[in-house]
């Protein structure tokens, strides 16, 4: 048995080649449950049903608009995204994407028809793809019009996924200037050879321009994302751009592990380069912890870190924390409304997707419909192993007696036997401890921690050994 050092929060934690060999499976990152492999074919009128439930319920709404246009494909990337190169990067000619706009637009007035407008709006996301990909003017004509259809609280969080290679600061000024007051921005690593393996060259001044750009502006919080697990990355390169982030101070920092699924992803099939596998990528993934931690960021759990007066962080400690299709948020509670090709949604007791064909979206736009093509009802046991799965992402603990008060349980652990049976492998591991009253995520289970979600999701044990391959692995 070998032995893997790691010290964060001033322990050593139990880690060996062995443990990590058993833990480094194929699982859910978990922002749904059921997760989207799970949901089947349906319709418009499933969306417009749930639309009409919980506008009875009063409930508060976030609203995700997806832009997938991006310039280049980085070969590394799994989101749905359309490549359209620009032809003039200083010209405001975007007729390629126009189209698609008008559609987004349209979207917006169908989906403001269906929502009740007493309630009150908590959160704005605009991701991709790319977009700042759109001009200035573009992204000023849209924010005007989805802001002033759906008007933000004075508290809520609008926030937009930037490409410091293709966005301004007039993109921000812009932005800023409707109401957006969080930006959060791609990364992945600083390396020059990594960047070159991956198609995606971002030098840190370009990065580090921007996020004094954002700064000036008033944003309240600048995020970065990092992935860990790229082709040709080597601990010792991937530390210094760890020590790049931390001296740019974001506020939040995502560090992902790239998920391998060439299977499902065709760009990535061509990323023939040495990719770092098992003790090499977990190294690599230690080592951020341990920095960005030694720095003074919280580490929130599986991917995240934060600064100490970062919201999430008090969420986190008053137990509020929720994980969404968006990763965390302090926004629990909210119907998600996804808008554009592709976009998902959380509203009432449904999940929906609208679909990926942009021929079909346009139609249905057109047609003053939604285009919902795929979906999931959740059942009472979903939404009690949900909230099981969510606690312990966010929360790292479960308070067994609060689950069973909440759904009338006559017993937790009668109710999950079969999680109950494995727990003790995962305290013998060091992931979990565990009390009469409480399953409790320990510092290194936090590392572990889809690993120990998986316990709870019953979708998984119903899979046969031999089902074809879905999710990439843990780390």
């Amino acid at each position: 048995m070998s032995a893997i050092p790691i010290r964060l929060r001033g322990e050593t934690l139990p880690m060996t080649t062995e443990l990590l060999e058993k833990y480094n499976v194929q699982g859910p990152r978990y922002t749904s449950y059921p997760t989207a492999p799970e949901w089947t074919d349906s319709s418009p009128t499933d969306c417009e049903a749930a639309c009409a439930r919980t506008n009875a319920k009063g409930s508060p709404v976030s609203v995700y608009v997806h832009l997938p246009f991006c310039d280049e494909q980085c070969w590394f990337c799994g989101c749905f995204v359309k490549v359209v190169p620009k032809p003039d990067r200083r010209g405001d000619s975007r007729e390629e994407i126009e189209p698609y706009l008008a559609d987004v637009h349209r979207e917006i007035d169908i989906l403001a028809s269906h929502i009740d407008r007493a309630r009150e709006i908590k959160q704005v996301h605009w991701g991709g793809g790319t977009p700042t990909y759109l001009t200035p003017k573009q992204a000023d004509r849209l924010a005007q019009h989805l802001l002033e259809t759906f008007r933000p609280a004075v508290d809520a969080e609008v926030s937009v996924e930037v490409d410091p290679r293709v966005t301004t600061p007039e993109h921000l000024a812009v932005l800023k200037n409707r109401g957006f007051n969080r930006v959060s921005m791609g990364v992945q690593d600083f390396d020059p050879e990594v960047q070159e393996l991956v198609n995606r060259i971002q030098p840190f001044g370009m990065t580090k321009a921007l996020v004094e750009a954002a700064r000036a502006l008033g944003y309240a919080s600048v995020n970065l994302d990092m992935i860990y697990g790229l082709p040709g990355q080597k601990r010792a390169g991937f530390e210094k751009s760890v020590e790049d982030i931390i001296s740019l101070q974001p506020d939040r920092v995502a560090m992902y592990s790239y998920a391998h699924v060439p299977w499902l992803k065709r760009p990535q099939r061509v990323l023939a380069a040495h990719l770092p596998e098992g003790t090499e990528k977990f190294a690599i993934f230690v080592s951020g912890i341990e920095r960005f931690t030694a720095a003074g960021y919280t580490y929130i759990g599986m991917d995240h870190f934060a600064l100490p007066h970062d919201e999430i962080v008090k969420a986190q400690k008053d137990r509020t924390l929720y994980r969404n299709f968006q990763g965390y948020t302090t926004h629990a509670g909210c119907d998600l409304y996804g808008i554009g090709v592709s976009a998902i949604g959380s509203i009432d007791d449904m999940y929906v997707q609208n679909t990926k064909d942009y021929a079909a979206y346009h139609q249905a736009t057109e047609k003053g419909r939604f285009s919902t093509v795929k979906g999931h009802r959740l059942t009472g046991a979903d939404f009690l192993r949900r909230d099981v799965i969510t606690r312990l992402l966010c929360h790292c603990v479960i308070d067994k007696r609060a689950i069973e008060r909440a759904y009338s349980l006559r017993s937790f652990d009668e109710t999950f036997a079969s999680a109950a049976a494995r727990l003790p492998e995962f305290v013998a591991d060091g992931m979990v401890e565990l009390t009469p009253d409480e399953i409790r995520v320990t510092t290194l289970g936090r590392i572990f921690i889809r690993n120990v979600a998986m316990l709870f999701d019953a979708y998984l044990e119903q899979k046969a050994p031999d089902a074809p391959k879905i999710f990439s692995r843990t780390l």
